[in-house]
């Protein structure tokens, strides 16, 4: 028998529980990719709405054609080489950290084995498991796979799926320039004197289907969620709008 059964509600990609506490189980493949898809959802909500606001902006200006094309070109690679970056430096940081515990978990496994034994059974007792079964399957995790224990019991980490700094930063840059392709296209295709009214219909809609998209997989209300996004993604539009006719007027 694996020794991940001996701990009731446990599995064995599952960080640990607060003891009496109901948890469900999730496997650790698909809750990866919800998370991935909820960042890919984000990360298109920043590229629609920063890119539809300095489009607005520059709009209200009036500024040409190429003008308003440019400036919105060079807001989808500058946001785009940020949000990158941003997520490189801060999947770094986590895996660095991530490290360093693992480094220091091995260090005390290796110098204080029997301290260390201890501190398995007394987590696995926290589960509701009795004293004597909790330093039985202790002693058999640790005769197995005590590092893997430690690390996903005490810490939450498996050290088989540490997150990829690169994989981050590309999948992150490539939600925002998905997202920033919807205001970008509507203003190249969108007729003369009509680009303020398209790219602000285009955003309220592309606004509302992330906000059902994420509802959807937060499981929480839609209705809530989309007014939320369309509101806030409004407001944005209409302050950029705003600043850009007052300050190109004035101009």
């Amino acid at each position: 028998m694996n020794q991940w059964a001996k701990i009731p509600g446990m599995r064995k990609t599952t960080k640990p529980a607060v003891p009496g506490a109901h948890q469900e189980l999730h496997d650790s493949d698909e809750a990866a990719k919800m998370n991935s898809l909820r960042a890919g959802v984000l990360g298109a909500n920043d590229g629609i709405v920063s890119v539809a606001a300095l489009l607005i902006g520059v709009i209200a200006t009036g500024a040409g054609d190429k003008a308003i094309l440019m400036a919105g070109l060079a807001a989808t690679i500058a946001g785009a080489v940020s949000m990158a970056l941003g997520e490189y430096v801060s999947v770094s940081a986590q895996r660095d950290s991530e490290q360093t515990l693992i480094a220091k978990e091995k260090k005390e496994l290796r110098e204080e084995p029997e301290e260390e034994l201890e501190e398995l059974a007394g987590i696995l007792s926290g589960y509701g498991i009795s004293k004597d079964t909790a330093v039985e399957a202790a002693r058999e995790i640790h005769a197995e796979d005590a590092l893997r224990a430690h690390l996903q019991l005490e810490l939450g980490i498996d050290a088989d799926e540490l997150t990829s700094a690169w994989a981050a930063a590309f999948f992150s840059a490539l939600s925002f320039l998905a997202g920033a392709a919807l205001p970008m296209i509507s203003v190249f295709v969108a007729p003369s004197g009509t680009q303020a009214w398209v790219v602000t219909a285009v955003t309220m809609f592309s606004l509302a289907l992330t906000g059902l998209i994420s509802a959807k997989i937060a499981g929480t209300s839609v209705g809530r969620s989309m007014v939320r996004l369309v509101v806030g993604g409004g407001l944005g539009l209409a302050l950029t709008y705003g600043a850009g006719a007052l300050f190109g007027g004035a101009a």
